[in-house]
């Protein structure tokens, strides 16, 4: 058979899905496994949404005897076309986790926060406990003093709903400072508009695609890898800037292994190539933007020689791509990615990945990046809060908390950085010093914190100094472990949650509404949130006597009801997503000073900060240590899937990759576990060594989300290393907030012993888990 690119990239696909099915219909006798026929009784079929990861595909769940049995992408979604990854069709795996949080726990009196002693509470003794603790905080040192932490799509109860009515400014995503925040504020200063959470590149229709420091393939979005691979099948040519020879690099026609660090360099020298020699789009620069003038002056130094001796690849080389990104200008695009906490000067250099764009003449034109608009939908009518939520998000929404009202106090991290959204790993500081004032008091929603938040040791310093920390999540995560009261949450599966609205070329609307009842005594976050604002003095807040009501109210006022949406699932609404469709409305979409795209950002110069990009080294690697780089795997969402057996099964744990001549230099052998230990003198692992020629010798890299160590995670414990726990030291975006993550540098400590652990598939068959 003829293996072409398209007919690999099917098989691919379909290989990996066809083993997360597999594994659970034949090989593993699991309760719910799936029969021969797939299903022996009446099917019905429920649209929600999914919650794996953020990019929210739409689901068709089908419930057998009133078990899930099987999930299936829902074909009317923009965001699934009726396809699903590993990871959608995985949920099954949590929903009938046996470790999952079962009822609410609250401390033992007199155990210290991390020994896991807990006793059973209800409901209501544990949430008038938490309410009881949090009104004596805020009665002795202000609302602000209680810290609001939040991650996924019911997040916007307890770091936007709650914060904002309680008064507090500290509230905080891990999605945005450790995440998304620069290339999010580089582009609201560049464009006015957010890139948001899911980014709007035209994919199919580009001819010309470069991949900076993404890696797509590997942190897999469903329909954006398959809009990837329908852009290969047409013919477009793939550029991919990575230390390692990635999955998408496999794919490319030119890899360029840069140096790490040193990404802002080579974006200069192709802007200043594609000033140089003419090669801009001249017709768009002069509609469209304003400072060229500037950047051209202040390109001439950038020259493709200068960034050779900075990024290691050669100047021809940089020269021959920025000719062929002209060449198939306006449908050549280099997309932003998504986490671009890097090394410090993290917004210049996304602002430099915009400036690009612009001058390839793509913003808002097919082939390049479309104009994602946000649906149309009402909020539900209640009195005003006395703060603007101060989160922010991954979509690109600002956060408030610069001007709050008298009477209130402005967010703990304020000053610290230009952008106005809270930077998550700013707020544990306070916690320990008390300044600028004391926060004494979090609210964690979904967030592992000792997997997201940077230098661990002083995470835990921070936590075991609080008054109250309470803890909501479906798993005994890590974090969970050290709360004083523990709130289970229901899985997606069996829960109502807020509308989402999705800005995309034609923007929708997503129903989640549960496929079963909640399993144990389990609840769904909206009514967490219900019943402690209601005790927390917050009733006008909360008019709504429950979450039916609240839907139906909201799509009641656009024109739908909650009924529709259940049977629907998605609304799908109209879409202005090329600059000609705005134009053609006389409308502007540049929300900018200037309304246009900005080269040269005046704002940036008055507040004291650089105009335009300028390349700052990297902080350099230490003798004897690697950079420690980090990825994705396919098939795991962050470090929240690593106790779902069927993907465990797919993927069980994490390699250090190590170029195969510096691990002959150490005497490592391929396959064999070492620790790895950063220059603060943190030791992680063990860890499996993966020697490979498809590595940079002065780096390493680690797949994210492994390495826990959780009592109660029986499948996800002692599995792999946690990068994060090597990630002691970051650098402070001193423009968007955000946390620069790769300056940590590790060395390799051979001797570890391969972990004792059972497989996956013994546990399943022997019904242990």
């Amino acid at each position: 058979m003829k293996l072409n690119r398209r007919r690999f990239l099917e098989l691919s696909a379909a290989s990996v899905g066809a083993i997360a099915y597999t594994g659970h219909a034949r090989a593993l006798r699991a309760p719910w496994a799936v029969p021969k026929k797939w299903h022996e009784g009446e099917v019905r079929t429920v649209y929600s949404f999914c919650e794996n990861c953020f990019w929210k595909c739409g689901i068709s769940v089908k419930v057998e005897g009133g078990k899930v049995r099987k999930i299936d992408g829902q074909k009317q979604n923009p965001k699934s076309r009726g396809r699903l990854c590993p990871r959608g069709q995985a949920g099954v795996a949590q929903l009938y986790d046996p470790d999952r949080l079962k009822r609410p726990l609250i401390r033992i009196e007199g155990s210290k926060r991390g020994e896991g002693k807990y006793r059973e509470a209800s409901w209501e003794e544990a949430l008038d406990y938490v309410a009881e603790r949090m009104l004596k905080i805020k009665e002795r040192y202000g609302p602000e003093a209680v810290a609001w932490f939040g991650h996924g799509s019911g997040d916007s109860w307890f770091v936007e709903y709650l914060p904002a009515a309680w008064g507090s400014p500290n509230a905080a995503k891990p999605a945005v400072s450790i995440c998304t925040a620069p290339r999010e504020t580089a582009s609201q200063w560049t464009f006015g508009r957010p890139i948001g959470g899911h980014e709007p590149v035209d994919w199919t229709e580009s001819r010309y695609i470069v991949l900076i420091g993404h890696h797509i393939g590997e942190d897999t979005h469903n329909t954006q890898l398959q809009d990837f691979s329908e852009a290969l099948r047409r013919g477009a040519r793939l550029v991919v800037v990575d230390p390692r020879f990635s999955t998408a690099a496999s794919k490319a026609h030119r890899w360029l292994p840069i140096k790490p660090g040193t990404d802002l360099a080579l974006l200069l020298a192709w802007i200043h190539v594609l000033i140089k020699e003419d090669l801009y789009d001249r017709e768009y620069v002069k509609k469209y933007t304003v400072g060229f003038e500037e950047l051209a002056v202040h390109s001439n130094k950038h020259t493709p020689e200068w960034a050779e001796k900075i990024t290691e690849i050669p100047a021809e080389t940089i020269r021959a791509v920025a000719r062929e990104m002209a060449a198939a200008k306006p449908r050549a695009v280099l997309p932003p990615g998504r986490h671009t906490v890097w090394y410090g000067d993290d917004t210049q250099r996304m602002r430099a990945v915009y400036i690009l764009n612009a001058l390839l003449g793509n913003y808002g034109v097919p082939g390049g990046f479309y104009l994602a608009k946000p649906p149309y939908l009402e909020k539900y009518p209640h009195p005003a809060f006395p703060l603007e939520p101060a989160a922010g998000g991954c979509s690109g929404s600002s956060g408030g908390g610069e001007e709050v009202p008298e009477g209130y106090k402005p967010r703990a991290d304020k000053g610290k950085f230009f952008a106005k959204t809270t930077a998550i790993q700013e707020l544990i500081e306070p916690m320990l010093s008390g300044e600028p004032y004391p926060i004494r008091g979090l609210v964690c929603y979904g967030t592992n914190l000792f997997h997201s938040i940077p230098n661990v040791p002083r995470t835990k310093e921070a936590l075991g100094k609080l008054d109250l920390y309470v803890a909501i999540d479906v798993l005994p995560q890590e974090h969970v472990m050290w709360a004083d009261v523990i709130l289970p949450e229901c899985t997606y599966l069996e829960r109502y949650d807020d509308l989402v609205g999705i800005a995309h070329k034609t923007p929708f609307i997503e129903l989640r509404q549960p496929a079963v009842e909640p399993l144990w005594d389990t609840k769904p976050g909206w009514w967490i949130a219900r019943e402690l604002g209601l005790r927390l003095g917050l009733e006008k807040y909360f008019p709504w006597k429950d979450i039916e009501e609240y839907l139906d109210t909201r799509l009641q006022a656009i024109g739908s009801s909650l009924e529709e949406m259940k049977q629907q699932g998605t609304l799908v609404q109209k879409g202005r997503p090329y600059l000609k469709d705005w134009e053609r409305r006389r409308r502007n979409p540049f929300k900018t000073p200037s309304g246009k795209i900005e080269l040269y950002s005046k704002t940036f110069a008055e507040h004291g900060l650089d105009p335009l990009p300028d390349y700052t080294p990297p902080m350099p690697v230490p003798s004897g240590f690697y950079r420690l780089l980090y990825g994705r795997s396919p098939v795991h969402s962050f470090a929240k899937t690593q106790n779902n057996w069927i993907l465990m099964e797919l993927d069980p744990e994490n390699e250090v990759w190590i170029h195969r001549a510096e691990g002959k230099k150490l005497g490592l052998r391929h396959g064999e576990y070492v620790w790895l230990e950063n220059d603060a003198g943190v030791r992680e692992g063990p860890v499996r060594v993966r020697l490979t020629e498809r590595i940079r010798k002065d780096c390493v890299y680690l797949v994210h989300g492994f390495g826990h160590k959780g009592r109660g995670l029986r499948i996800a414990r002692g599995r792999g290393a946690s990068d994060n726990a090597l990630q002691t030291r970051y650098v402070l975006d001193p423009i968007s907030g955000g946390a620069a993550l790769r300056n940590n540098f590790v060395k390799v400590v051979p001797g570890a012993k391969r972990p004792k652990l059972e497989r996956i598939a013994r546990l399943v068959r022997e019904r242990r888990i």
